[in-house]
C-alpha cells in the first residue's frame, strides 16, 4: 500500500469536521499513517471551508465547489482531485458528521485487498450495530439495501452506507464522468459499477452512530431517487447487461 486519501465531504458541518479532524489527528498519529484528507466543501453557509482552513492542518486541503449540488457529485470532483495526480493507493470515504467511527478504521484498513477492490464498512452485518437510529429508519435502510441487492443482483448487505476504502486502480477503470446520482443513492451506483468492473468487495462490520450536531441530509427526494435510480439499473442489468458493463467501465 501507497498512501491513503480521506474524502469528507461537507455542507454546513463546522462544528463536527473540527471534532472529526482532530480524531484522524490521533489515529494518523497512534497508526503512524501518513494520510491525507479533502474536506469537500459545497459553499456552507455557516463556513464550514474556512474553518477547516483556519486549523492550518498540513495534511488537510479544501476543495471549494459552488453550491450544493449533492452527495454524487462532491465525490465525483474529489475522485477526479485523487486521479489528476499520481500520489495515492486507495481512497476513503466518509461522513463528517461523525456517524462513521475513527475507530472502525484499523479493521477497514487491514482488510483492503490487491488490485481492483472495494471495502465496504457494513451496518447490517454480524458485529455491525446502529446507534441512536429510531426503529422506523432502521427499516427503511434495511429495506433500500435488500431492494437493491435483487434488483441488482449484488450480494451487499449494506448498499447506501458510505464508509468505504476504494482502490484506485478501481476508479481508474470506472467512467466516474458518466455517472449522475447525487444522494445516497450515489453509494449504490459505486458499488454496482464496482461490480461491473470485476472488484473484490470485502464487508467489515462497524457501528454507525447517529449524528449529534447538525441536521441529516435525507430527505424524501433522495429516497425517491435512490428507489426509481436503483429500479432503472435493475431494468437495464437484465435487458442490456454488456451495454451496462461499457457504459461504468472503460
Amino acid at each position: 500500500m501507497n498512501k491513503l486519501v480521506f474524502l469528507v465531504p461537507t455542507y454546513n458541518e463546522s462544528v463536527s469536521i473540527v471534532e472529526l479532524l482532530e480524531k484522524l489527528r490521533e489515529f494518523r498519529i497512534s497508526a503512524d499513517l501518513g494520510f491525507d484528507v479533502i474536506v469537500i466543501d459545497d459553499n456552507s453557509p455557516d463556513g464550514t471551508a474556512d474553518k477547516v482552513e483556519s486549523l492550518k492542518l498540513p495534511w488537510v486541503r479544501v476543495l471549494r465547489r459552488p453550491g450544493k449540488a449533492g452527495l454524487g457529485a462532491a465525490y465525483r470532483a474529489g475522485f477526479a482531485k485523487v486521479l489528476a495526480v499520481d500520489t495515492y493507493s486507495h481512497v476513503i470515504t466518509m461522513d463528517a458528521d461523525g456517524s462513521h467511527r475513527v475507530e472502525d478504521l484499523p479493521a477497514m484498513i487491514e482488510a483492503i485487498k490487491p488490485g481492483r477492490s472495494i471495502t465496504l464498512g457494513t451496518r447490517w452485518i454480524t458485529g455491525g450495530s446502529v446507534v441512536n437510529w429510531p426503529k422506523s429508519r432502521q427499516a427503511l435502510s434495511k429495506a433500500g439495501t435488500k431492494y437493491a441487492k435483487i434488483a441488482l443482483n449484488l450480494d451487499l448487505n449494506d448498499l447506501t452506507g458510505g464508509f468505504r476504502i476504494y482502490s484506485v486502480e478501481l476508479l481508474k477503470a470506472l467512467n466516474l464522468k458518466y455517472m449522475q446520482a447525487t444522494g445516497y443513492c450515489f453509494q449504490i451506483e459505486m458499488a454496482m459499477a464496482a461490480d461491473l468492473a470485476g472488484a473484490v468487495a470485502t464487508e467489515v462490520p462497524i457501528t454507525f452512530v447517529e449524528r449529534v450536531n447538525g441536521v441529516s441530509k435525507m430527505s424524501k427526494s433522495i429516497v425517491v431517487e435512490a428507489l426509481t435510480q436503483t429500479t432503472r439499473w435493475g431494468i437495464s442489468r437484465r435487458l442490456r447487461s454488456n451495454a451496462d458493463k461499457l457504459h461504468y467501465v472503460k
